[in-house]
């Protein structure tokens, strides 16, 4: 492991939308030095004064930035909140299903990628599943999207979901070498009618009731079907990243527990 662990503050959505800045010392208290904070432009004051009163960095963040409007107002809090990163963590499974629309996907990225670096930031892309699942011709969306996509845009690959869709998570990590920069680890079970559950319409920041069950299923690192240990060896320099979709217990113990098996077995 190359740098401290961050997490995704996503997990802890519920304790965020009632006390931002107490959650935030929460997880510093349990260790996190780093947090990756969601829709933080809605929100950047707050976000600013926890981060400073809990002694934490966002060193990335995400936010629908391919989609909007205005992203240089994403751009500006990502500034003001100190994020190197800014990370879109979101295009629907309707738009991986033609060529025409990933290449759209990629320059928008690639634009984007260009106006962040004007700014001195990186811009990425998060993954789901449905970018491996959907296929084009025989091949999976998301290898449309790579060979269209500027050196300069990185990746943050959620380990979980390119998993459930199928994808020997090592070997795709292998072979995107140093564009990924940031892992989500997170691991649970990936059999079963997980990787088609998703419906593609819905948000990734508005989990329906339905996959409640499905992503309660996720558990601490190290405990689950994805390999792990696999993974993380195979992307040495990406900062990992926390993340739980949905935990059935208290998930504060949870992304302690992620935590603690990271500072033991990711060496």
């Amino acid at each position: 492991m190359t740098s401290a662990p961050s997490i995704q503050l996503y997990s802890v959505r519920n304790a965020i939308g009632a006390d931002l800045s107490g959650t935030v010392a929460r997880l510093a208290d349990i260790g996190f030095s780093r947090v990756e904070p969601y829709d933080f432009a809605a929100r950047v004051d707050e976000y600013g004064h926890a981060f400073v009163n809990a002694g934490v960095t966002a060193p990335s963040g995400h936010a629908s930035v391919i989609d909007s409007d205005h992203p240089e107002a994403v751009f500006d809090a990502a500034e003001q909140l100190g994020i190197g990163a800014v990370i879109d963590p979101f295009v629907p499974s309707e738009r991986w299903q033609t060529v025409d629309e990933v290449v759209r996907t990629a320059e928008r990225a690639n634009e984007l990628q260009s106006r962040a670096a004007d700014r001195g930031l990186r811009f990425g892309y998060h993954n789901h599943q449905w970018e491996f699942t959907n296929l084009i011709d025989g091949r999976p969306a998301f290898s449309y999207f790579i060979e269209r996509l500027s050196a300069g845009v990185i990746l943050e690959i959620d380990t979980f979901w390119s998993t459930v869709g199928g994808v020997d998570t090592p070997a795709l990590l292998r072979s995107l070498g140093d564009r990924v920069q940031f892992l989500h680890v997170k691991d649970g079970v990936v059999a079963g009618d997980i990787a088609t559950a998703l419906p593609s319409s819905e948000s990734a920041l508005d989990v329906p009731d339905i996959l409640a069950k499905a992503f309660k299923e996720q558990v601490p690192a190290g405990q689950g079907q994805v390999g792990v240990p696999a993974i993380l060896a195979a992307a040495p320099h990406a900062v990992r990243v926390v993340e739980f979709d949905d935990y059935q217990f208290d998930v504060f113990d949870g992304v302690s527990e992620s935590l603690q098996w990271l500072a033991e077995n990711d060496k």
